[in-house]
């Protein structure tokens, strides 16, 4: 697919996952000159809904068909797609993203909303005049779209209340708080309007925007409380074994280091090194617009992220193995996330995440295609300072303080009901015995013992059966 997501695995590089990333143009019309089969044109619709999604973030989750590698790789010339199985959709990481999913599917069985689509511009996606289209979608696709939408407000409303819940709160104002999810329109929380459709494409693309940059922050977050950790478990050591420890860290350290040049990524060396390795072909063959439909995977016309992506996994395997102690694989992820930035920030010229063929070709002619500057990985670089550290270490101690305070507070809390219970099972046991003393006072007066409730039950009440009657 067009804009097929990254393959996250912080165990080896295999899991499909989210890495949603929104740039700010993000759509093309497909252009075709030749006239097109209907596997074709199939092929032209789901190739524009992930230059969409990139923009709307509403189409990314669709399936393109495989596109088969010729055993003859240095021949490729307008392969044609074939039927196989479909890919499956990544997550987007979005909290909506099922609801995202199921409206694509939905809008995409319109044959009118689809073809507008197709010739439609960025600015009309991107200003909402697109969304108006939905006004002329048939009835049938309306109702299952109305359905959704129902279904969606009832999740949210259970997501509220499962909070509220949670935080014993009552008298809340269930449909106050659906305002805080942006996607959809709360207002009408029974029928799917045109303004749902854009506000679903406002808010996709928005969160999408900040991906990246909040993946390079967790990051960072993640490092630091690496070495926070480090330094606690450091000092719950006495000397001898503290410097055992920082001797075994160097050493795995530097083990890390220790890896073959990584090439510069998107260079001719690193591509050259794909085309020799990955693809099996002699290196002194090695042609820019070949390599391009090689690994355009499923001839939609681009390079995709994840399509991009796959060609840093020689580099990565130089610097990590999830089989070696001193490989982190997180760390892995962020150099994969690394070498994409910064190959889309020098090929991808009109900033839609997507490479086409023209765009490709314009970076091999650069001076930097063939004389790149070397690569600095990530163990070549500082990921924070001991500033940020000790603040980072500072917003943790306030944490820890105020989860002691709550754990504290929590344990008050179940010694005094302990305490109530305690009090309660003895004032239990004095009333039982009360009344077996009570009982035993009127046996001794001839008094009946009390019923079953309770009452007492005087002799002169008691019917005395006469003997033979």
């Amino acid at each position: 697919m067009a804009v097929r997501r990254r393959a996250r695995a912080v165990g080896g590089g295999t899991e499909q996952s989210s890495g949603p990333g929104a740039g700010e143009s993000l759509f093309q019309p497909i252009q075709q000159a030749e006239p097109s089969s209907p596997a074709t044109r199939k092929m032209r619709w789901r190739t524009s809904l992930p230059q969409y999604y990139f923009l709307s973030a509403t189409c990314l989750l669709i399936t393109l068909e495989a596109v088969p590698i010729d055993i003859d790789k240095t021949k490729v010339q307008n392969t044609q797609p074939v039927e196989s199985a479909k890919i499956e959709p990544p997550d987007t990481g979005l909290y909506y993203d099922e609801y995202l999913k199921q409206v694509i599917d939905v809008l995409e069985t319109d044959k009118h909303f689809r073809e507008k689509l197709q010739k439609a511009d960025i600015e009309e996606i991107k200003s909402g005049r697109l969304s108006k289209e939905l006004d002329l979608v048939s009835h049938h696709v309306r109702t299952k779209l109305d359905e959704l939408k129902r279904q969606e407000v009832g999740r949210l409303r259970m997501l509220i209340k499962a909070k509220l819940d949670s935080l014993q709160d009552i008298g809340m104002d269930h449909q106050a708080l659906l305002k805080q999810f942006d996607h959809l329109n709360h207002v009408n929380p029974d029928k799917f309007e045109s303004t749902d459709l854009d506000m679903l494409i406002k808010a996709a693309t928005s969160d999408l925007e900040h991906y990246d940059k909040t993946r390079h922050e967790e990051f960072k977050k993640y490092e630091m409380m690496k070495e926070h950790e480090r330094r606690e478990y450091l000092k719950t050591l006495n000397e001898e074994k503290r410097k055992e420890e920082e001797s075994k860290f160097e050493e795995m350290k530097k083990k890390h280091e220790n890896h073959p040049k990584v090439n510069h990524p998107g260079s001719k060396d690193q591509l050259k090194e794909v085309w020799e390795e990955t693809d099996g072909l002699d290196p002194n063959d090695f042609d820019p617009k070949t390599f391009f439909k090689l690994h355009d995977v499923n001839n939609d016309g681009f390079l995709d992220e994840q399509e991009l992506e796959a060609l840093f996994t020689k580099e990565l395997e130089k610097v990590y193995d999830a089989q070696n102690e001193e490989d982190d694989m997180v760390e892995m992820e962020e150099e994969r996330l690394r070498m994409r930035e910064h190959v889309m920030s020098e090929v991808d010229t009109n900033k839609d995440r997507l490479v086409t063929l023209e765009e490709f070709l314009k970076a091999t002619e650069k001076k930097e295609f063939l004389e790149p500057d070397s690569w600095e990985t990530l163990d070549q670089q500082q990921f924070f300072t001991e500033e940020e550290l000790k603040e980072y270490e500072n917003i943790i101690a306030l944490q820890e303080d105020e989860l002691k305070k709550k754990a504290d507070e929590l344990q008050k809390q179940k010694e005094e009901l302990q305490r109530q219970h305690d009090q309660l099972e003895a004032q239990k046991q004095e009333y039982h015995q009360a009344i077996q003393q009570m009982e035993q006072k009127k046996l001794q007066q001839g008094i009946a013992p009390s019923g079953t409730t309770g009452e007492l039950k005087p002799l002169h009440s008691l019917r005395i059966e006469k003997p033979g009657v």
